[in-house]
């Protein structure tokens, strides 16, 4: 599905409402932003806006606050950072409607920008309250959403705004929808899917709708060691989820009815206990002893993904292969995360953890995508409608 974007409709000096994605992690001690790559992703549709002379009028949630004002989660650090990002200043509002607010935005020049603040602050936003949503619309002319990682739920400013204004898409939220729709509908192929993470109930529904699309499926994770169970395995102590095993053998023999290369570990990494200081070894998978956990991958397995990978045109990887928050458990992750960055093709990353790890080793620009929606972008991969992208003026 391909949506309108801001280069779609006259926005000259108009007065836009552009909903981003600020849920950033702020220090507990001094309130600063500690991650900014969510305001710079934002940074081109903002460019854009004030060279077309718009007001700007942005707005975002932080934290959970539950409908109450919570100091803490104040988005006055976001206004700074980001007008250091921008080297002009992001004037930060008390709060995101009534009537000061309403005074504040008509006083906003050409190419300026507000912030307002926390929408969550106000239960009506988690609600999609008609009423917020058009007092928040009264606000401007045209609704611009750039925040794909808030497009899977249904709230007053991610839909509810668009039934009161025109509304497109920013920069951000097209590119993540034409990347990643793209690679699901029309993949360049063979495609090949790499799933981690720790539990297969969390993504069944992304197993499922990938099975009939893809010609190479990876598993790693926790989550392969349900799959290596319903292989008959015995896998010591490691994670598993007893519910999940018929599902993990009927997958299994799915793929192999449908023709889908499905590979898990060969070898892994296991631990006495998860801890930076445990004794870990590196073992087959049919030799893993009672009391140990499997907490990656291993040597063998990594280069065994590798050399199928490399022949793939199009992959997507969601979900790390292993504890990689504990340094001795990561290098799976960190070994799988070159080998794919090298590939020459189109390399789509998703999932929170998965885009932490690609940040912290600085290979974002390494890949063709990497998707800044974590929730978001899984209910994509599960073939879902996001609500924020249906309520958008479509192509």
């Amino acid at each position: 599905m391909r949506v309108n974007t801001v280069k779609d409709i006259d926005i000259r000096d108009k007065r836009v409402l552009m909903r981003v994605d600020y849920n950033v992690p702020l220090d507990r001690d001094t309130g600063a932003v500690t991650d900014d790559t969510r305001l710079r992703a934002t940074i081109p549709t903002i460019r854009y806006l004030q060279e077309q002379g718009a007001k700007i009028i942005l707005c975002s949630h932080l934290g959970r606050p539950d409908g109450m004002v919570v100091d803490r989660l104040r988005l006055g650090p976001i206004a700074e950072r980001l007008s250091d990002l921008l080297g002009q200043p992001v004037k930060q509002l008390p709060d995101c409607i009534g009537a000061r607010v309403a005074q504040a935005v008509r006083a906003v020049g050409a190419s300026e920008i507000v912030l307002l603040e926390n929408l969550r602050f106000h239960p009506e936003e988690e609600a999609n309250d008609p009423e917020f949503a058009r007092e928040l619309a009264s606000l401007a002319d045209i609704y611009v959403n750039d925040a794909f990682g808030t497009a899977h739920r249904a709230h007053a400013s991610t839909a509810g705004v668009a039934a009161y204004l025109p509304a497109v898409a920013g920069f951000l939220m097209d590119k993540e929808v034409s990347v990643m729709g793209t690679a699901l509908e029309r993949p360049n192929r063979p495609f090949a899917a790499v799933i981690g993470g720790a539990k297969i109930s969390s993504k069944i529904a992304v197993l499922d709708n990938l099975m009939s699309k893809v010609e190479v499926l990876v598993i790693g994770g926790g989550m392969a060691n349900t799959f290596l169970k319903a292989q008959g395995y015995d896998i010591g102590s490691s994670l598993v989820e007893e519910d999940q095993v018929e599902y993990a053998k009927e997958l299994l023999h799915k793929a192999w009815e449908k023709g889908v290369k499905r590979l898990l570990p060969m070898d892994v990494v296991i631990a006495d206990k998860i801890d930076k200081d445990a004794n870990v070894r590196t073992v087959p998978v049919n030799d893993i002893p009672s009391g140990w956990s499997i907490v990656d991958i291993g040597p063998d397995t990594v280069e065994e993904f590798a050399s199928q990978l490399r022949s793939c045109l199009t992959i997507i990887w969601n979900g790390p292969m292993g504890i990689f928050e504990i340094p001795a458990f990561a290098n799976g992750s960190i070994e799988l995360a070159t080998v794919i960055s090298e590939i020459s093709g189109v390399t789509i990353v998703g999932g929170g953890e998965t885009v932490a790890l690609v940040t912290e080793m600085g290979l974002e620009d390494k890949f063709t995508h990497v998707s800044t929606g974590g929730g978001a972008s899984l209910e994509f991969l599960e073939g879902k409608e996001l609500p924020g992208v249906a309520a958008l003026m479509k192509k």
